[in-house]
């Protein structure tokens, strides 16, 4: 039976809740990136709560390079070891693995690869990264997948299908197994499965429909948001989610800025995640109402408004742009601290918003009077 049930819908936009077993996910959602269990720029888990997360995303790939899954599952799981106590999402780690081209060998039984750290040979597996998602007990565990390049030719990429689903079959037998151990610290373990096929529309419709049949928790869109440009990114998802279960989230890997959020969700994509915001604010991008922001430009070093004048972050309520920019002239990292908690207070209200809208059966014109505001760069 589906955890997944559909509250409201305007056109393709999807407004729905998640039942986990770590608490109840309100969709649309926007996932907040902690690679290594913290989100870079020194925000703890008690401050997710408060820029309104709902879900934290870790890697499997870089927790089990460090401190190694063992160390999590004896600190309990990666909720009680690193204090977040609602639902985490963890990538299977596929698509680190895969980029690190120069360094790995794939085979039928999995990849072969060197640490990006110290060269240490690692060899991942299905089987491997279910092993590991379920130490690091999670809520939900991603597939292990194949993620080709974007301009890998249709041969390949058609394989690289046929692989990732035959390593699909192992996945979830992998977590049925392990979620039947007395020591598995979260026994209802979710699974989502990838579904691959570069640009090309047949293979990601062929592939959805044969990876449906698995009945998973949950599906997500992988291998976009990889080079190719955007319109090229919204029209396979158009021709991709006819054909997606609909009691089931959605799920677009990596993505996005807001823009790309506003018009996936047109398209009927639930979960979203992206180091995106966080990165740019350690660099002193800032999203606000009125666009984007560079916080380092001279511009703004008498500048005594917040942020952003619409925004009821704790940041915007007590600090100016003057201040903040030198905090980050000086490099101190409390201007990193500062900036990250706002973009990402930004990201979830946004994602409030939209879910405010779907229901009021206004997000068309939600969309439209936000699409060139939120991508518009505010100039010197």
């Amino acid at each position: 039976m589906s955890k997944f049930v559909l509250t409201a819908q305007e056109g393709r936009a999807r407004r729905g809740s998640f039942k986990t077993p770590h608490g109840i996910i309100e969709a649309p959602v926007f996932m907040n990136v902690a690679t290594s269990a913290a989100i870079k720029g020194g925000l703890s888990a008690f401050d997710l709560k408060d820029i309104k997360c709902q879900v934290m995303l870790s890697n499997t790939y870089h927790l089990h390079v460090r401190p190694g899954e063992d160390v999590v599952y004896s600190g309990g799981g990666i909720r009680r070891f690193s204090g977040w106590e609602g639902p985490v999402l963890t990538d299977s780690g596929g698509f680190q693995v895969f980029s690190l081209s120069s360094l790995r060998n794939i085979t039928e039984e999995g990849v072969a690869f060197q640490s990006h750290i110290d060269g240490a040979k690692i060899f991942m597996s299905p089987e491997k990264s279910i092993q590991i998602q379920s130490k690091l007990a999670s809520t939900i565990a991603m597939a292990f997948d194949e993620c080709p390049p974007s301009v890998a030719e249709y041969s390949y990429v058609k394989r690289s299908c046929e692989r990732t689903t035959r390593w699909l079959v192992r996945c979830r037998d992998e977590i049925k197994q392990l979620n039947s151990l007395e020591e598995t610290i979260n026994n209802r373990q979710l699974l989502f499965g990838i579904n691959q096929g570069g640009i090309y529309k047949d293979l990601r419709i062929e592939h959805i429909k044969r990876i449906n049949e698995f009945d998973l928790d949950g599906y997500a869109i992988g291998g976009l948001a990889v080079g190719e440009p955007n319109e090229k990114m919204y029209e396979i998802i158009e021709e991709t989610e006819p054909f997606m279960l609909a009691d089931r989230p959605r799920y677009l890997m990596g993505v996005g800025t807001p823009v790309d959020i506003l018009e996936a969700v047109e398209r009927g994509i639930d979960f979203f995640d992206c180091v995106l915001p966080a990165r740019n604010a350690r660099h002193g991008h800032l999203f606000t109402s009125k666009g984007i922001i560079n916080l380092n430009n001279q511009k703004y070093m008498y500048d005594s408004n917040p942020i952003d004048d619409d925004c009821n972050c704790e940041i915007c309520k007590h600090h100016s742009r003057s201040y903040i920019r030198h905090l980050l002239k000086a490099k101190e990292v409390l201007g990193l601290r500062l900036c990250v908690y706002h973009n990402l207070y930004f990201y979830n209200t946004l994602m409030e918003e939209i879910r405010k809208h779907i229901e009021n059966s206004d997000f068309a014109m939600f969309k439209r009077e936000k699409i060139n505001v939120l991508g518009k760069r505010i100039k010197d």
